[in-house]
């Protein structure tokens, strides 16, 4: 057997398949927020126990802390036309490069080389290809009036970019956002934290658990399918994240005092992660990365896990999996399966533990 990079043996694609009914895949959001079910799971016993996400402040306890991803989905699919043929074109913002440079998924994207120009809405609001990058993705630049602002534009003639999965009309586009969401960026929302309501912050501050805001804008690295068997050889692509020195300092004292650490989401986790070194003191600091979590890593810096249910050999299934077993995680995935759980972005959550 080959040992991989965190000591475990190699794992295949085909390891994290589970079977899910349609019909689990949730198409709208509840409402209120905090009304969705919270499957808590005991990371080490296995344990089961069935729950609403309003209780969750139940299984928090003073000095523990709640790390929160504050970034803002913006309505990063834009549908324009092609100047030179009047072709429908489809452009998702991924990754702001820099001021008006942005890399995008395009569609079709055998029609935009180099040069070719996209116009949006009424011509005010217009991009350029000026790069084809290895994985097929474009560098764009952007080019607009200048007494308007390239995020008021975009705003203006872009739509959230829900998952494919989703079928059903997004009535209230503050739906697909969290109530905390601050820094624009994202093209995908950290949806573990759309359960959260003001009352919950409310609740879990009467028992003393703090948070803290880390920033990490989510592009479709996360998403992006496995394609290869064996898990070790997929890439991730890498986002943007941010450690503020408020929030570190938050994090190691509740650390240092014995408290746990407790992620909202995969996003939090793997900033978290990144953001550490060996003995889990987590670093103020700005960068790019591309932590791949399967299963054999040691956590560092993360002693609990708030997520929704997560696609079929997906990365994030691999990364819960790495946080407990994978046969905890499989098993529980069957019970929620058999209790007609929700599941994916507008779907349940489950508490790690």
């Amino acid at each position: 057997m080959i040992k991989n990079e965190y000591g475990d043996t190699d794992l295949k694609k085909s390891d994290f398949y589970y079977d899910l009914p349609e019909e689990l895949i949730a198409q709208t959001p509840l409402e209120p927020r905090d009304s969705s079910r919270l499957l808590a799971l005991g990371r080490n016993s296995g344990s089961i126990e069935h729950r609403i996400f309003s209780d969750l402040p139940e299984f928090l306890r003073e000095g523990d802390v709640l790390v929160i991803n504050d970034s803002k989905v913006i309505p990063a699919r834009l549908i324009g036309t092609k100047v030179d043929s009047g072709i429908e074109v489809e452009v998702l913002l991924l990754r702001r490069m820099e001021l008006d440079k942005w890399e995008v998924l395009v569609r079709p994207g055998r029609r935009m080389k180099v040069g070719a120009e996209v116009s949006f809405g009424d011509g005010t609001l217009k991009c350029r290809v000026t790069d084809v990058i290895d994985d097929g993705n474009r560098i764009v630049e952007f080019s607009y009036p200048e007494e308007r602002e390239l995020m008021s534009l975009i705003d203006e003639v872009g739509n959230m970019p829900l998952p494919p999965y989703i079928k059903e009309k997004l009535r209230d586009k503050n739906r697909y956002q969290t109530i905390y969401a601050k820094y624009d960026g994202s093209a995908a929302a950290p949806t573990a934290g759309l359960h959260f309501t003001e009352k919950t912050f409310e609740d879990l501050k009467k028992k003393g658990v703090r948070i803290a805001p880390v920033m990490l804008h989510v592009g479709l690295g996360t998403f992006r399918p496995v394609k290869e068997e064996n898990i070790r050889d997929h890439i991730m692509h890498t986002e943007f994240f941010s450690v503020s020195e408020e929030s570190a300092r938050i994090i190691n004292e509740c650390r240092a005092n014995g408290g746990r650490v407790i992620a909202v989401g995969t996003t939090s986790c793997r900033t978290l992660e990144s953001a550490s070194d060996e003995q889990g003191i987590v670093k103020a600091m700005t960068d790019d990365t591309g932590i791949f979590i399967y299963p054999g890593y040691r956590f560092k810096a993360v002693d609990g896990l708030i997520t929704n249910f997560h696609l079929p050999e997906s990365t994030l299934m691999m990364l819960v999996s790495a946080f407990s077993t994978r046969d905890i995680i499989m098993k529980a995935y069957r019970e929620a399966i058999e209790k007609k759980y929700r599941f994916f972005s507008f779907g349940d959550a489950m508490l790690i533990l």
